[in-house]
Parts: C-alpha cells; sequence; structure tokens
C-alpha cells in the first residue's frame, strides 16, 4: 500500500498546516496575535488570519519546494542573525560543533554536518511535527554529505539522530528539539551535545525548568515561562524581538561566533535579561 504524501507544520502564530501532494490542505486557527518575525516574511503574515498563513505557506512551496520533490537543501542566504540554523551554520564554520542534527520535511531527522546543508533545511522552515519521506529530497540531503536517519518512514527523533551521529565519528554535534522531555534524554545521552530547544511556545513552567537545566541554547518563541525561567538564567542574549537565550559557556560561544564573523552591524551593551523593547510575539502563552 502506497503511503499516502502527508506533511504537519506549525507555521506562523503556531497554526496547524497539513500539506499533501504540494497543496495546502487544512490551516488551523494561530494561537498568537502579532509577531515581528513573521511580519518581516516573503509574504507576511500580519493578522494571522486562514487567507495569510496559507498564501505564506504557499508562497514557500512555490519558492523552495516545501513538502515537495523540488524542496532545495542547500542555501548560503542568512534570513535572520539570530535564527537557529544561521548560529548553527556560524557554529560549524567556527569548529564549535561538526554536524546538526535537525528535522527535513520530506526526510525526517537529519544529521546535516555543512554549513549550507543546515541553512539550506532549517532557514525557512517552520515547526514541522510530522512528515513522510520524498525519495528525491532524501537523495539530494545525501549527496549533500548529509544522513537522513529513517529513510523509509521519515520519523522525527532528535534521540536516534543524537546516538546515530555519535556512531557515525561526529565529536562535537548539535541537535534541535521542540520537547523538554527530549532535550533532558538528550543531554543524558551526551553531556558534550549542544542542545538547542526550538519551537516553544506554550512550554508550560515546569517544562521551562527542564529546557534551562538541559539546553545551551533557548529560543523562547511565544513561551512566557521561557523568557521568565530561562531568560533571567541566561548568559547571553541575542537579539530583542524574536531572541535566542545562551544558558551555558557554550551556547554563548555560539552567539559570539556568530557576531564575530557577521558583517551586520551589531550592538553589544550590558543589561538585565530578557531584555525586551515590547516588541516580542504577543501574547506570550
Amino acid at each position: 500500500m502506497t503511503q499516502k504524501d502527508e506533511h504537519i507544520i506549525e507555521a506562523a502564530g503556531c497554526a496547524r498546516v497539513v500539506i499533501q501532494d504540494g497543496r495546502v490542505v487544512s490551516v488551523g486557527p494561530a494561537r498568537i496575535r502579532s509577531c515581528p518575525l513573521a511580519a518581516r516574511f516573503a509574504e507576511p503574515v500580519v493578522a494571522f488570519t486562514e487567507e495569510e498563513i496559507r498564501r505564506n505557506i504557499e508562497g514557500r512551496i512555490a519558492e523552495f519546494g516545501m513538502c515537495t520533490p523540488e524542496r532545495v537543501v542547500v542555501s548560503d542566504d542568512d534570513y535572520v542573525l539570530f535564527g537557529a540554523s544561521e548560529l548553527l551554520s556560524s557554529a560549524i564554520r567556527s569548529g564549535i560543533i561538526d554536524a546538526a542534527v535537525i528535522a527535513c520535511d520530506g526526510a525526517g531527522t537529519v544529521i546535516a554536518p555543512s554549513p549550507r546543508l543546515v541553512q539550506g533545511i532549517g532557514g525557512k522552515m517552520s515547526g514541522l511535527v510530522a512528515t513522510t519521506p520524498i525519495p528525491a529530497v532524501i537523495e539530494r540531503i545525501r549527496e549533500n554529505g548529509g544522513i537522513v536517519v529513517s529513510p523509509d518512514t521519515a520519523e522525527m527523533s532528535a534521540l536516534s539522530g543524537l546516538r546515530l551521529a555519535l556512531e557515525s565519528g561526529f565529536q562535537a554535534p548539535a541537535v534541535t528539539t521542540a520537547a523538554a522531555d527530549e532535550a533532558a534524554a538528550l543531554r543524558r545521552a551526551s553531556p558534550d551535545a549542544c542542545i538547542v530547544a526550538v519551537h516553544t511556545t506554550g512550554t508550560t513552567s515546569a517544562e521551562a525548568e527542564v529546557f534551562a537545566a538541559s539546553c545551551d541554547l533557548i529560543f523562547p518563541c511565544a513561551s512566557r515561562a521561557l523568557y521568565e525561567i530561562a531568560g533571567g538564567r541566561a548568559l547571553v542574549q541575542g537579539g530583542k524581538a524574536v531572541p535566542v537565550f545562551a544558558m551555558t559557556a557554550r551556547g554563548k560561544e555560539v552567539v559570539l561566533a556568530k557576531i564575530a564573523s557577521t558583517e551586520t552591524p551589531v550592538v553589544i551593551a550590558g543589561r538585565t535579561l530578557p531584555y525586551s523593547e515590547g516588541k516580542e510575539p504577543s501574547p506570550l502563552l
């Protein structure tokens, strides 16, 4: 029996979007009302209506083949200064990490050892909830040096990806996760891995405590608990409107390496963290 081509992502405003055979078949309600990052998308999302979100996703499908066999998997373009893929790409170039374990539509969990592959997969990707295999995408990832952890099922398992990365000889991998219990398991599996929390809107206070104790880098998205708990303990904050919190010396090293390599002007100042100018996503959940 042929497996149905279906991909589920949580996009702008954490609206759940289902894509089948290259078409957007459903768009759920957004959970937030405003986000400065979404307002700067190529297809901006400002009012967080179903029409806006659908147009944004259809734009990504047309632009780089998201959730289709035409998926572009390499890129040299930075889209935001302190985005997850931008930071991890920079960290590979700087020698801080030697691979990133990330999720890709059409492939599931991927071990990406090159900056171009990390940025191509993650630069414009939203929170991937579930996906099914697309052979052309999997082959393209392999052609560019990546390892697809579960090519037959496109399963997403950061823990399996981390274990395979270590078995494959990578000594300093980074790994992204959206789940607090998974972050804790990743830390137990490898004290030396660089653990990155992404797509965290709605994180509870208990989960925020686990993320703060387990991760090197945390993207709080629209999570009030992470702003308060992780933000208050962070060593460095990158960005203001949609920030990243560096929780450890290694996380701090990743952020500073990105600053050192960018041509974008950057202001560095001492502040009590988290620092905000009232432009963060709203409401914080």
